[in-house]
């Protein structure tokens, strides 16, 4: 079972990397502070909003969050008062911000669907979805290449090869869950440093 503090700091940990990674990509795109604060709100939340769709729940649990809303608003307005100086060497922080929210989301998601009981193959969607989702939703909106779709950017991998070990019976409380979310992120940034890429085709 996934125990309570468990879910909160798997909460937390990716609330703040999500709404960073929304927040400076904002920054990058020349928005203002009220984009910025949208962009980095959708980004820590609409992974989970995604979830609750696919699993059949209610999205409107998500103005029950006041807390990590508040949480989001202090890590989104944090990143827009950085000195300039943090800010232009931001690209490696933002990556690590990426990893960790899409470990801490996915591993969540998949705790989640297998406590309700869903298949697999549900396990391993809402996994992906949930922690890709906010990402894939901040870059349509800046109106970039999501980058889960990327070459030399293996991403959506992790989070369906944490899933299916939560599927499989990974062991869900205290150091295994920690263990498992460090996996995620170190796989997550090894592919970004070697610049693996799953197979690929291009058409002329």
């Amino acid at each position: 079972m996934l125990g309570p503090m468990d879910w909160d700091w798997l909460n937390v940990i990716g609330t703040v990397a999500f709404a960073s990674s929304g927040a400076i990509v904002a920054m990058e795109e020349g928005y203002d502070l009220l984009g910025v604060l949208f962009l980095g709100f959708v980004t820590a939340f609409g992974g989970g909003v995604i979830r609750h769709l696919i699993l059949g729940d209610s999205t409107a649990a998500i103005w029950n969050q006041g807390l990590l809303m508040g949480v989001a608003a202090a890590a989104i307005l944090t990143a827009f008062c950085l000195p300039q100086k943090l800010l232009q060497h931001w690209r490696r922080p933002e990556l690590w911000c990426d990893a960790i929210g899409l470990g801490a989301f996915s591993i969540q998601a998949a705790l989640y669907a297998a406590g309700r009981g869903f298949p697999l193959v549900a396990i391993v969607a809402a996994a992906l979805l949930t922690g890709a989702g906010g990402g894939i939703i901040r870059d349509l909106l800046a109106q970039r290449k999501p980058l889960v779709f990327q070459r030399g950017h293996v991403y959506g991998a992790w989070a369906m090869l944490a899933a299916l070990a939560i599927g499989l019976g990974w062991p869900r409380e205290g150091a295994p869950l920690a263990l498992l979310l460090g996996l995620v992120i170190g796989l997550r940034m090894a592919s970004v440093h070697w610049r693996w890429s799953l197979p690929h085709r291009h058409l002329p």
